[in-house]
């Protein structure tokens, strides 16, 4: 059976911040209903965006079998597992900015779609690939760590 590569960036600054990342990953595991396939190591980056203390952050990647699901359909449940999550682990829901840009904060736990598959989209709520993953190195280096060999022959560049 084929596999959908799936990829996730989650970052904390609050609470026990290694806690938080490893809870968030159990209970993703627990909602996709199988173990995560990588997990990188809890690395420290300052806060991006704002001033605010430093994050752990981490990537973790999904060998998620390809049962024939309708990949933006399933981008789309996966999403809301993480809003879900992201909710239960006290994380306030954003506010939209009238001025435009978005609003960086402090937060217990933050959750991104990176890459699924070779899904392309970009939608109000959700663009895959992340938008922003290539200019973050809290994203860029944990990524490296799970990539797995299709990924870094898919994008050589950040991975030599």
């Amino acid at each position: 059976m084929d596999k959908r590569e799936l990829y996730l960036s989650l970052g904390s600054n609050q609470g026990d911040r290694s806690a938080n990342l490893l809870q968030a990953v159990r209970k993703f595991d627990e909602g996709l209903k199988m173990p995560h396939s990588a997990l990188s190591g809890l690395l420290a980056f300052p806060s991006w965006g704002f001033e605010g203390p430093e994050f752990l952050n981490c990537a973790v990647r999904y060998d998620l079998p390809d049962a024939g699901q309708d990949p933006v359909l399933h981008a789309y449940a996966i999403l809301d597992l993480a809003k879900r999550i992201e909710a239960e682990m006290g994380r306030e829901p954003e506010e939209p900015s009238p001025e435009g840009p978005r609003v960086y904060h402090d937060r217990p736990i933050d959750i991104d779609i990176l890459l699924y598959g070779d899904l392309s989209m970009d939608e109000p709520r959700l663009t895959i690939p992340h938008k922003l993953m290539m200019y973050r190195c809290f994203v860029l280096v944990p990524l490296r760590q799970v990539a797995s060999p299709r990924l870094r022959a898919q994008i050589p560049g950040i991975f030599a």
